[in-house]
């Protein structure tokens, strides 16, 4: 995955698109940083293909919640470059599943530990985030557990 990154961004320089060059480097700063705090806590020395999926759904998601602000005080043209960075960084995850998928993935879940209530929602949860990392939205995956649950 990282070895993708790199090649999208050797590609978006070389057709001088600016906004891809800059999203597709903050991500590869994102990358180096996790790198470096993986090697000074004495771990390896570059963080894998999971980890990688956590930095970008983390970028998305923080996306998300300036694109809803922008959106909330007219600033158009924020917003939309909030979006073309969703759509970038998007690229590199995996398709990400729909809302009836997600409700299929937790009602397996709670079925395979066994849930008996909104005790076990940490449980739930780990288990959700160890099988679809990067593919599920983790906040509607909440919701609907709640629901399932009460």
């Amino acid at each position: 995955m990282r070895d993708q990154i790199n090649v999208a961004l050797k590609e978006a320089m070389k057709a001088r698109d600016s906004l891809k060059t800059s999203t597709l480097r903050l991500v590869i700063a994102a990358i180096k940083d996790r790198d470096i705090a993986a090697r000074g806590n004495g771990g390896r020395d570059l963080v894998g293909n999971d980890e990688i999926l956590e930095i970008l759904s983390k970028m998305v998601k923080q996306r998300r919640e300036s694109l809803k602000i922008f959106a909330e005080n007219d600033r158009k043209d924020l917003a939309d470059k909030e979006s073309k960075e969703i759509d970038i960084i998007t690229e590199f995850m995996p398709q990400q599943m729909s809302e009836d998928e997600i409700k299929v993935a937790c009602i397996a879940v709670i079925a395979e530990i066994n849930a008996e209530g909104l005790k076990d929602m940490g449980k739930i949860m780990g288990a959700l985030k160890g099988k679809y990392a990067g593919q599920m939205d983790f906040g509607a995956a909440s919701k609907i557990i709640r629901e399932l649950l009460s």
